[in-house]
């Protein structure tokens, strides 16, 4: 099993994709570079979290265009399962990859918080062995995480139970208190209508370890080991 983390310039949580990876469920990942053109080696693919290309023009926006996106592209189409982490998943909608946008947040200010996420589905790639509805808690840090999709969008989404993340309260209850950053119907992730694909604003790589002051961020790695496994 091989699972490649791009880097892009900006990038700055590939190390703490490749903790997780790599010490805690001992799988071999490996960093792979945003020029390269194939990804056929690997079995799975990270797109982490971080700044890529200093989020000008927008978050995401320059990175899109990039040489591995055509790959990453080819990957997606042979089943194979790609996490994206918070710029990771503003590339993935700025390419087209994934439906909507993510816009500035609410207030216009970068947050960097904790927050509390239930699970909407568990028919994903990266959520298999999370129960629907079980209650997760990660950090978030970013500028650009406000979530939008027009209606009809939506209702795709929803209908082909491609919202894998809501931000709740400590309940349970998508409140607009629990929503951090304006993200419409409380989203804060999402699928391609495949499931191999999932992508989210929090940072479950920070809250993989106990010492970090969380495990839950955990789980959504080794659904990614158990999906693998299950196509091999």
């Amino acid at each position: 099993m091989r699972i490649g983390i791009i880097k892009y310039p900006g990038t700055n949580c590939d190390m703490d994709v490749y903790s997780v990876l790599k010490n805690i469920l001992q799988v071999n990942a490996e960093y792979v570079w945003y020029a390269k053109e194939d990804l056929g080696e690997y079995d799975g693919i990270v797109v982490p979290g971080g700044f890529s290309y200093g989020d000008y023009l927008r978050a995401g926006a320059i990175a899109a265009r990039m040489p591995i996106t055509s790959a990453l592209k080819e990957h997606i189409k042979k089943g194979k399962p790609v996490l994206s982490i918070c710029n990771g998943f503003q590339i993935l909608v700025e390419s087209g990859l994934l439906l909507g946008a993510l816009m500035p947040n609410i207030g216009a200010r970068f947050i960097c918080k904790w927050v509390t996420l239930r699970v909407e589905t568990s028919f994903t790639a990266l959520t298999n062995q999370i129960p629907k509805g079980k209650l997760l808690r990660m950090p978030i840090a970013h500028a650009e995480g406000d979530y939008y999709a027009e209606p009809k969008v939506l209702r795709k989404l929803d209908a082909n139970d491609q919202i894998v993340f809501r931000y709740v309260d400590e309940r349970g209850n998508p409140t607009p208190e629990a929503n951090p950053n304006g993200s419409i119907d409380n989203i804060a992730g999402i699928s391609n209508e495949e499931g191999n694909v999932v992508a989210l604003m929090p940072h479950p790589e920070r809250a993989s370890e106990k010492i970090l002051g969380s495990e839950d961020g955990r789980a959504v790695f080794e659904s990614m080991v158990k999906y693998i496994e299950g196509l091999t």
